[in-house]
């Protein structure tokens, strides 16, 4: 399996998404005077505990990959627990983008009663857990490139490339079907 960086416009329009999605539900929850923005203090803990997790795991996926096979560590990655550290990164990518969104849209209509003790609460929980969002967004990103594997011992290598060209050798020719 061909595994792909995510590319940047995907966390982009999780943004631009989230953002619409949050000030439209904060525009309503005004409108029917309903109490839905902010997130509690809790939601921000939970988000930085997954975020610490998902970069450990990634740094050890890491560690695995880009260690001589000779002297890796008796601990063991498989090639699951490698493949689902790259699928929960860029998992992180994509909610941390949208949910950055979500609670930085909040932000927007409660700005204009921020002086009523209740938006000015709701306001700086939005702020704190946007930022944390973005965080891990960043985190997912990083986490991303520390499970890409370094190139094997085949012919994309680098290594085998610069070898091969010294000693004259053509790259190997694609299959034909005479």
């Amino acid at each position: 399996m061909n595994a792909r960086r995510t590319p940047w416009w995907h966390p982009a329009i999780a943004i631009a998404a989230g953002v619409a999605a949050g000030a439209g539900v904060a525009e309503l929850g005004e409108r029917f005077n309903l109490t839905i923005i902010g997130a509690p203090w809790f939601v921000a803990a939970v988000l930085i505990a997954i975020g610490v997790i998902v970069l450990v795991l990634a740094v050890n996926v890491h560690k695995y990959a880009n260690t001589d096979p000779r002297k890796r560590p008796n601990t063991f990655v498989n090639p699951t627990l490698a493949f689902n550290t790259l699928v929960l990164c860029k998992a992180l990518i994509l909610a941390g983008a949208a949910l950055a969104g979500w609670y930085g849209g909040q932000i927007i209509p409660a700005a204009a009663h921020i002086e009523a003790e209740y938006y000015a609460q709701a306001v700086l929980e939005c702020a704190v857990t946007a930022v944390v969002c973005l965080i891990d967004m960043g985190i997912g990103i990083v986490g991303e490139r520390l499970c890409q594997l370094p190139p094997g011992e085949g012919p994309e290598n680098p290594r085998m490339r610069k070898t091969a060209k010294e000693r004259g050798v053509a790259p190997t020719a694609a299959k034909t079907g005479r």
